[in-house]
């Protein structure tokens, strides 16, 4: 049988194991665009070189697939059904942890009862998901005589007392102060674990424990000694890794996915096939993982650098050639140095203690250059002592077995120590360079704990260079979805912010939502008299309409905000009858305000959720649950964000329009989620109101109309509502 045979035949396999999934769905009914995203990914993925090789076949299939197609059952039908005739993995990726829960309880299990042959699957997290068992040996128990070495993270900067001046710890409403509360957490935890009533994971804990005090034993790269650690082989995150090992389906979220890239905390993705859902997050998580920043303020953790490097170089015999107690003096001046230049900075523009200072054109001021240079110059000589002393360790412990307990608690030691020093090198690097690549660089001063925190912040500006550079060129086969991939009607945005514009082992499908927009729902725009640029008398109105309209609210309905200080407005001016059914976003956890939200409304009450940026996108609230979605303004980013404000600036240099390039598509797909928070299932029936008139006035708001479902759009002009 012929390669193209044989192509053939694990195509048709794949979209045959779509048809079974679908067929044993309970209350299936056929929807086209399902089976045109199986028959999409099942033709390009099925051929695609997995393993090294000079000029591989590659294949990524970019598909938008509205609300309602069923994306899961479409894509993991179709990879893991490839990835077990092809005895490869394939690892889905998601963006939120409602998703993952809902592959792991749902999807894969649904999927392996069909599927002819059994397939195991597992959930990855972070190291720092886990306890480090050594760690937690060393405190438990141990009252004060282990904190010198472990309880660092707090002793940098003042605790604020509720005056909001450094003071003493304030005891909690137990009685406790913060470290007997620790030492009683640490200890319930040890018991838990040695009695087996606990596996070490976070997550599965009754209650999230303060994650202050989780710091102190969460498993981390900088403090791990792998193979070498006397508890390796009881490690709670290394079995979690063994039980991944024998997975053939691994559901991981984009940030493990970017943070694991070269570490082997995953499959090598030439080897894998891989499902990007949620794949609009992407970009943002890009530039996340790719950025930095380091404290100016906190710099206790330097007095005691030089004495950790040398007690672990004693135990190890090592001499060290440096003068460290130099260094690490020299380095906190070059900090101190930095910290007054940049209040100073801060000062020249503000008398607030919480602001962002960004650096024009991302060009550090001169005053800095010198003790930023001197910052990485001096940070950079620790950096590699520590490092040496690390990889002597280890070897060490390679070499004699019998002092690995003892060798791993020291490299624990220099751990502590590890990420603010890569930080202050990683940071001081990405200031000092100009032409690299364009860069936000900014100050910030923050005082939310208390006491003033300034710290310098570096980022790149182009998140689709990061993907392609660091992701892609290591991708064989991907399928990258969502609901939202388009804006205003096209790819290009995403492509573009993706890194995925003109690859030519890209292609692009959007496949439509099967419900029926037009008969089952509307959109109103609202045509204030005042322009929402104007934002006091906007916001003022808007309020008005709104709170007139949530008195006609039936059932349930949202509320989407852009801003806290206009979700404050509309609540100061809730009357209380009003009160009683709305609720707010952050006066309880999410999880505890939807449960009330449907509680009020199947026991026949109105009730209308509050929320924000947040919730506006994940949420779903079918059936009477929501109604109507109303949207206060055009959900346009912060113009004060320092990344987008040097983006813009740098299009604006490059001769490019950053609004019509970049802020009007990225809206364009923050409303598409938006709106789509009103029609969940084949039966709803909802409208959205949006009180922006911009939407239907400008041309930029008629793009991103384009860009939506096609709803039976409405105006409402004083009260009268006529057809657009």
């Amino acid at each position: 049988m012929s390669n193209a045979d044989t192509d053939a035949d694990l195509a048709a396999l794949s979209l045959a194991a779509f048809d079974r999934v679908v067929a044993a769905t309970p209350g299936f009914r056929a929807r086209a665009g399902q089976r045109a995203m199986a028959e999409c990914i099942a033709q390009k993925l099925h051929d695609v070189t997995l393993g090294d090789s000079v000029e591989p076949d590659c294949a990524i299939a970019v598909i938008q697939a509205g609300t309602g197609v069923g994306k899961s059952a479409a894509y993991l039908s179709t990879t893991v059904a490839l990835a077990l005739q092809r005895k490869t993995r394939v690892v889905v990726s998601t963006a939120t942890v409602a998703l993952q829960e809902q592959l792991m309880t749902k999807d894969l299990p649904a999927l392996a009862t069909v599927l002819a042959q059994p397939f195991a699957y597992a959930l990855a997290k972070g190291r720092g998901r886990y306890v480090c068992k050594l760690k937690l040996e060393r405190l438990a128990g141990a009252g004060g005589d282990a904190t010198t070495d472990f309880f660092t993270d707090e002793d940098d900067a003042p605790t604020p007392t509720s005056a909001g001046l450094p003071g003493k710890c304030a005891k909690g409403a137990d009685g406790m102060d913060p470290m007997q509360r620790r030492m009683q957490l640490l200890d319930t935890l040890a018991e838990a674990l040695a009695a087996g009533q606990w596996d070490g994971d976070r997550d599965s804990l009754p209650e999230q424990p303060d994650p202050r005090d989780w710091s102190t034993i969460a498993a981390e790269r900088h403090t791990c000694t792998a193979r070498h650690c006397p508890r390796f082989r009881d490690c709670s995150y290394y079995n979690a890794r063994a039980a991944l090992a024998q997975a053939q389906v691994i559901v991981a979220n984009h940030d493990l996915v970017l943070a694991s890239l070269g570490m082997n905390a995953l499959p090598e993705l030439n080897k894998c096939l891989l499902v990007f859902d949620e794949g609009h997050h992407l970009p943002a998580v890009a530039l996340g993982q790719f950025s930095s920043a380091m404290d100016l303020t906190s710099l206790r953790w330097l007095e005691r650098l030089p004495k950790t490097l040398h007690d672990v170089a004693d135990q190890l015999e090592v001499a060290i050639a440096q003068d460290l107690p130099t260094l690490a003096q020299q380095l906190r001046g070059a900090l101190l140095d930095a910290g007054r230049i940049s209040m100073d900075l801060l000062r020249g523009v503000t008398a607030s203690f919480d602001t962002v200072y960004r650096f024009k054109d991302g060009v550090l001021p001169d005053a800095l250059t010198a003790p930023m240079t001197l910052i990485h110059a001096h940070a950079g000589a620790l950096s590699d002592v520590l490092e040496e002393l690390g990889a002597e360790l280890k070897a060490q412990a390679k070499e004699d077995p019998s002092r690995a307990a003892q060798l791993a608690l020291h490299y624990a030691r220099l751990g502590q120590m590890a990420p603010r020093l890569t930080s202050v090198v990683a940071t001081s690097t990405m200031l000092l360079t100009h032409e690299a690549q364009p860069m936000a660089k900014w100050l910030k001063a923050d005082s939310s704990t208390g006491v003033v925190a300034l710290s310098a912040h570096a980022c790149p500006l182009v998140p689709g260079d990061l993907l392609r550079q660091h992701l892609w060129a290591q991708v064989r086969g991907a399928v990258v979805t969502s609901a939202t991939l388009t804006s205003c009607g096209t790819f290009d945005f995403f492509m573009a912010e993706a890194g995925l514009a003109e690859l030519p082992q890209v292609s692009t499908l959007a496949v439509e939502s099967p419900f029926d927009y037009r008969q089952q729902g509307e959109l109103t725009v609202v045509d204030t008299q005042a322009d929402p640029r104007h934002v006091d008398a906007y916001t003022q109105e808007m309020v008005t309409i709104l709170l007139g309209d949530l008195r006609q609210v039936p059932h349930g309905a949202l509320v989407l905000f852009t801003s806290r200080m206009q979700m404050k407005a509309a609540v100061a001016a809730l009357d209380t009858a009003l009160q009683a059914l709305v609720l707010v976003q952050g006066q309880m956890s999410r999880n505890r305000l939807i449960a009330s939200h449907m509680a009020r409304v199947e026991s026949g009450q109105p009730s209308v959720i509050f929320g924000m940026q947040s919730f506006g996108e994940g949420l779903d609230l079918p059936g009477l649950l929501c109604e109507t979605v109303f949207i206060a303004k055009l959900p346009f980013a912060s113009p004060s964000d320092p990344v987008e404000e040097a983006r813009a600036e740098w299009l604006k240099r490059e001769g490019r329009d950053p609004f019509t390039e970049l802020v009007v598509p990225a809206t364009g797909i923050r409303l598409l989620q938006w709106t789509g928070r009103a029609i969940r299932t084949e039966t709803d029936r909802a409208r959205v109101v949006c009180y922006d008139k911009r939407l239907l006035s400008q041309s930029y708001g008629r793009r991103m109309l384009q860009g939506l479902p096609p709803y039976a759009v409405l105006r409402r002009v004083r009260g009268l509502i006529v057809p657009v």
